[in-house]
């Protein structure tokens, strides 16, 4: 598969519409919502994932874990830029390929859907998931997790 093939029929481009912490303050949670106003719900994933993501979402790019730091000083280095992400289910795990473009194609598969989104936010690239997995809510109610 190439990057820049026509986009893939099973899987839609959400925006994130909420994220932050479950009530007891025990694990990440966040909202992806469709264009068609379906929506994803992502959890289990740790609080410090989750703040980040907030804090990207709110142009606090001046501060990155180690990680995310290593992953852009490679892609630097090897000039490659992150051009989206795909966020599927494998068993009851959530995963996800990281799409790189630049000297060459590259896909990273199989990473952690947390991190895959908090990189996707922190470079503000397309967030892609699976169809199968978004749903439509008919009375969607406030959640005790907005940002």
């Amino acid at each position: 598969m190439k990057i820049d093939e026509t986009p893939d029929q099973d899987y839609e481009v959400v925006k994130i519409a909420n994220v932050g912490i479950d009530p007891h303050g025990n694990q990440g949670v966040l909202i992806l919502k469709s264009s068609d106003n379906k929506e994803f719900h992502m959890s289990a994933f740790s609080t410090e994932v989750a703040m980040l993501i907030s804090s990207f979402m709110n142009d606090g790019r001046h501060t990155i874990p180690t990680i995310y730091n290593m992953i852009e000083q490679i892609c630097e280095e090897s000039e490659l830029l992150l051009v989206k992400i795909k966020i599927y289910e494998t068993g009851n795990i959530l995963r996800a390929n990281l799409y790189f473009t630049g000297k060459k194609d590259l896909i990273l598969r199989h990473f952690r859907a947390s991190d895959a989104v908090a990189l996707a936010t922190f470079y503000n690239i397309p967030i892609l998931v699976r169809k199968k997995l978004l749903q439509s809510f008919q009375n969607t109610e406030k959640h005790a997790y907005q940002r």
